[in-house]
């Protein structure tokens, strides 16, 4: 799911984001190379049940399900990637193990106990990663595993305007890697893997948006969103090159409860 997207009181996401990333399958900085990697990672085997909060376009249960046969449960409360991600299980032919469920993913807990839990960069639905774990925990089968998706600073920003130029409302929104991989130990759990992404991820993610807007600006100048896309594509650039991709990290995080 989105990074930088937060609750809203209607059940969908706003219009920009669905605009911006209306093209991606993945929805953070992760390439399909990467998300092959943390299933491997995992020791994934046939009929693993996942559940997934903030699933967006379900690449990640899609491709899980045609490689090693999970079964996977997503929930976003966007309507868009909701039906991309049932488009997707189509295509891929693993609709028979794999639901997607628009609704709102905060509070939601699993009817059938299963073996990985994950919010992979959603993690405002339990209010911050404390609450995400927690919430996590109580669909989590004994001895399995949460996934946790969340930013972490590379290098300090050197000023609050630097942190706001990475999207964050602050320095302290984020911690850097040994302090994160440090507080899910202060949280109960046991770091168990890591996949981190790359620079390259982060440019297929943040790069592939612009030509998203530059088309839909193109097929849609009269749109009252038309004016807020452009200034968007105008800026986005400059300030992605300048702050996001130097300072933010991100990865994806396999804990097991003590």
């Amino acid at each position: 799911m989105n990074l930088f997207v937060r609750r809203f009181p209607t059940l969908d996401i706003p219009r920009i984001f669905t605009i911006t990333e209306s093209a991606h399958r993945i929805h953070n900085p992760f390439t399909p190379e990467k998300l092959a990697t943390l299933g491997a990672a995992l020791r994934l085997e046939p009929g693993t049940r996942i559940l997934d909060l903030g699933s967006g376009s379900g690449e990640m249960l899609c491709t899980w399900a045609r490689d090693y046969g999970v079964i996977g449960t997503g929930i976003d409360m966007s309507r868009l990637f909701t039906e991309q991600a049932r488009q997707r299980a189509e295509e891929l032919g693993v609709n028979d193990k794999v639901t997607f469920i628009h609704d709102d993913a905060a509070g939601y807990v699993a009817a059938e106990k299963v073996h990985v839990a994950a919010c992979v960069g959603a993690t405002w639905i339990g209010g911050g990663v404390s609450g995400t774990i927690a919430l996590l925990r109580r669909s989590l089968h004994t001895g399995g595993i949460i996934l946790i998706g969340e930013p972490y600073w590379r290098q300090l920003p050197p000023t609050e305007e630097v942190a706001r130029g990475c999207l964050a409302s602050g320095i302290s929104d984020f911690l850097m890697l040994p302090e994160l991989l440090a507080s899910f130990g202060h949280l109960g759990c046991d770091v168990v893997e890591m996949v981190l992404a790359d620079q390259d991820g982060w440019d297929r993610y943040e790069a592939a948006k612009w030509l998203t807007m530059r088309r839909w600006l193109d097929a849609s100048p009269e749109n009252a969103l038309a004016e807020e896309v452009r200034a968007r594509l105008t800026s986005e650039p400059e300030r992605y090159s300048t702050y996001t991709r130097e300072y933010l990290g991100w990865g994806v995080f396999a804990l097991m409860p003590r």
